[in-house]
């Protein structure tokens, strides 16, 4: 099971992947945290680890309420690429508001109305690693970010795709940790290089595939999104 939660006011996608048949992993939970658990509790199911496919604070403020929730219920791992672990912990605030900072007053708004603490990094996941329990296989996708992930399922036929490829569009890269070049080459050579019927799901708008992108090719860094 797959279940897409759209969360805050950027529209992120959060992402309930079962993993047994009351467990889940967490991808990207950005906001919202009584609404992510509402529906956690209404579908019955408990997450054992979050799992981050980049840093930004519209990927992960909702993450300590999670933990905060749950931990009665048993230890939430925090999983996220190393390069972009520095989003987390003691350098959270300071990356997190230099990130929206650059939007001006809305951006200066967003991280004051939004940022919380955020938790310790528990696991990493580099490229070729396994999500525990899940058959989740990291790709590192650098380009949004430093440290930017997919989440593959051979098996399942779907793969997560965070910031670094949408719907007819492509993560920004005018961020001072992105590449417009590592993004490119994460797109071409990791992304639309999977099978064509690999079902996409990406950290904002609506879902699509590769064969779907792979034919469009629409995207340019003109375009680029969240």
């Amino acid at each position: 099971m797959v279940e897409r939660i759209i969360v805050g006011p950027l529209h992120t996608n959060t992402y309930v992947v079962s993993t047994g048949k009351k467990d889940c992993v967490l991808i990207d939970p950005g906001d919202e945290v009584e609404l992510l658990i509402e529906r956690l509790e209404a579908i019955n199911m408990v997450p054992r680890a979050i799992i981050f496919t980049h840093g930004h604070l519209d990927h992960t403020s909702a993450a300590q309420g999670i933990i905060s929730w749950y931990r009665d219920r048993g230890e939430v791992g925090i999983g996220i690429h190393p390069e972009d672990a520095e989003f987390l912990g003691t350098q959270a605030r300071t990356l997190n508001h230099e990130t929206f900072a650059m939007f001006g007053e809305g951006g200066e708004t967003y991280f004051n109305n939004t940022f919380s603490e955020l938790p310790k990094v528990t696991f990493f996941l580099e490229h070729g690693d396994t999500v525990p329990d899940t058959d989740l296989k990291v790709i590192h996708t650098p380009g949004h970010t430093k440290g930017s992930i997919s989440l593959y399922s051979e098996l399942r036929n779907y793969v997560f795709t965070g910031d670094t490829l949408f719907f007819k569009g492509i993560g920004k890269t005018s961020f001072a940790e992105s590449s417009e070049t590592s993004l490119m080459e994460s797109i071409e050579d990791r992304l639309l290089t999977l099978p064509p019927e690999t079902r996409m799901f990406p950290g904002h708008g609506p879902n699509t595939s590769i064969e779907r992108e792979k034919r469009d090719r629409s995207y340019s860094t003109d375009h680029s999104m969240f």
